[in-house]
């Protein structure tokens, strides 16, 4: 029985997203395509000049968009945001921050270790606690951003970011195993080798004669079967399939966008 038109099902008007690292990048490209389709939004981010001209370049679309300085590596300024959001909270929750600091694993100590965690893992644990908690009698769509490292770990000198993003992949099947029930969907997104950047900055790392992150760079590239790199954007439409109702009966997911990179 087709209870919803094909238009109604790919609208978010009426429905609120907050997406974390919006301000540039990946995150970015998910704000414009969820303003795009009507959703309001908030804004997360730390960089809170890049993050208002993300959403003065989205009102264009006319929704509504609020913006929030917030370190997600801090769980007391998480507090505070939900807190401020008590009365409007989101019923959508993109969390796409993160950071890929390259160390050698002998060389990792606490402080490095525990802020790639707090911001890779802690801070989507904590984003996800609040957000269940507010919206406990009427579910919502949380969509968490893992990573192919992941499942496959290729690049050298990342152990802490794929033991990072390997608890993102069991918190999320966790969360949709305990809280599907009480109308939750929530999936795990895993990009590939993505056009941004940080991936800019590893290009740039080459042309200083780096040899080694050269040859990461070239093995990566011919196990893809797609034979290139993918765009901020095809994240992004890949996001916005998992929030809106097409979606509907998707729960506990790993949806690999990586250009065929893991059946390879």
């Amino acid at each position: 029985m087709v209870d919803k038109s094909l238009g109604e099902l790919v609208s978010l008007k009426g429905r609120r997203a907050l997406i974390t690292g919006s301000a540039a990048g990946i995150g970015k490209a998910m704000a414009a395509r969820f303003a795009e389709a009507g959703a309001d939004l908030v804004l997360v981010d730390v960089d809170e000049k890049k993050m208002k001209e993300t959403s003065s370049e989205l009102k264009k679309w006319g929704v509504n968009i609020v913006t929030k300085k917030v370190d997600l590596s801090k769980k007391t300024e998480i507090d505070t945001l939900w807190d401020a959001l008590k009365d409007s909270e989101p019923d959508t929750l993109v969390n796409n921050a993160g950071i890929y600091p390259f160390r050698d694993f002998l060389d990792i100590d606490e402080a490095f270790f525990q802020k790639v965690y707090a911001i890779n893992l802690e801070s989507v644990l904590w984003m996800c606690q609040r957000m269940i908690e507010a919206r406990k009698k009427k579910g919502g769509v949380i969509i968490n951003v893992s990573s192919i490292e992941a499942i496959l770990p290729f690049k050298k000198g990342m152990v802490h970011y794929d033991t990072s993003k390997a608890g993102v992949i069991g918190l999320t099947r966790s969360l949709a195993r305990d809280f599907g029930d009480k109308g939750f969907r929530i999936n795990c997104l895993l990009p590939g080798g993505i056009v941004t950047q940080g991936t800019k900055g590893a290009a740039t790392e080459f042309f200083k004669g780096n040899i080694g992150l050269a040859k990461t760079g070239y093995d990566f590239l011919t196990r893809i079967p797609m034979a290139r790199l993918g765009e901020p954007d095809e994240i992004a439409r890949a996001t916005l399939f998992l929030a809106l109702d097409l979606s509907s009966y998707i729960t506990g997911a790993l949806l690999a966008v990586d250009g065929g990179f893991l059946s390879a």
